[in-house]
């Protein structure tokens, strides 16, 4: 898969680590930002790496900032889109199978590098199971049309 990665400064270092694991595993990093750890506003970022997914030139992102909270508020923001903020394995594991969530955020400050790459690869070996779940996540998306 080509996977999106995007990070706010405080994410910075994180993002990095990540996109040497995540090739580790086979997979294609695209680089949305930010090149440094210069000051960056988080929402910027996750605009450029959700367009790599509405644009179909990735399959799933990921996002980083100091919470998670802000990248999955501003991803969600975004039509079509589905951001899934994870701390934890079993939410990870959930976003793919329960929610078909395109892109997972965290937080560089609550989540380590060891448990980062713990949920990425949980989330990458997880997909959308469909069945009760379907009905839902289509619910979800019709909210845009509100």
């Amino acid at each position: 898969m080509r996977i999106a990665i995007g990070a706010d400064n405080l994410g910075y270092g994180l993002k990095e680590e990540l996109k040497k694991y995540i090739e580790s595993l086979g997979h294609e990093v695209v680089d949305c930002g930010c090149p440094s750890p210069e000051p960056v506003d988080y929402p910027d970022v996750a605009k450029v790496t959700v367009k790599a997914i509405q644009e179909d030139r990735c399959e799933r992102g990921v996002l980083i900032c100091g919470t998670g909270i802000g990248m999955a508020m501003a991803a969600n923001k975004m039509k079509g889109i589905r951001a899934a903020q994870c701390h934890d394995v079993y939410s990870a594991e959930r976003a793919a199978k329960s929610n078909n969530a395109h892109i997972i955020t965290f937080g560089a400050l609550i989540v380590g590098p060891e448990l980062a790459k713990l949920l990425v690869k949980t989330w990458l070996e997880s997909f959308f199971s469909g069945g009760p779940s379907a009905k839902k996540v289509e619910k979800i998306m019709n909210l845009e049309r509100v």
